[in-house]
């Protein structure tokens, strides 16, 4: 049997593991969505479960494994504590944040992801409102979450990306 040949399930191993990771990528968009558990769960760690039952494992590999499964538990606390910080800063209390969040994780499961990018503002508004009675207030607070949203976007964006990258180190060399 040609070598090439033979090269072929790991070829297609790798790239439906690359799709994973690029899915995962771009889910990061909607802020309730743990895209980067998804791509750690789903690429990551069935990558290295087939390369450790292989035997294939090095102490780079190891390594990479480790340094991938940090940036996801980091990338996770960093982006709540971005947005959080964010809107703390608007004086906004703690029970609307955790709304927020209900809404977006809550809608996300039952409608889809994009309309839980919806339901989370929309949370948060509706929270406001009725806390505040003052619908100028409750979008300061609603831009203010946004605004988090988007630097914490930011934020996953680049530490998925880097996981990415750290995954194509480790599988192509």
């Amino acid at each position: 049997m040609p070598e090439w040949l033979q090269l072929l399930p790991q070829v297609i191993f790798e790239t439906i593991i690359l799709a994973v990771l690029l899915v995962g990528l771009v889910s990061l968009i909607v802020p309730v969505f743990p895209g980067l558990t998804i791509m750690w769960f789903l690429g990551i760690l069935p990558y290295t479960i087939v390369r450790a039952i292989q035997g294939n494992m090095t102490g780079w590999e190891w390594f990479a494994f480790v340094f991938t499964t940090l940036l996801m538990i980091g990338g996770n606390i960093v982006d709540n504590l971005i947005i959080a910080k964010k809107v703390r800063e608007n004086n906004t209390p703690w029970s609307s944040i955790l709304i927020a969040f209900a809404a977006g994780i809550v809608v996300s499961v039952f409608f889809t992801p994009l309309v839980g990018l919806i339901a989370a503002p929309l949370g948060l508004f509706l929270a406001e409102l009725g806390r505040l009675k003052d619908r100028d207030e409750a979008l300061q607070s609603t831009k203010a979450y946004m605004i988090g949203w988007g630097w914490a976007f930011g934020a996953r964006f680049l530490i998925g990306i880097t996981m990415i990258g750290s995954w194509m180190l480790w599988a192509w060399l």
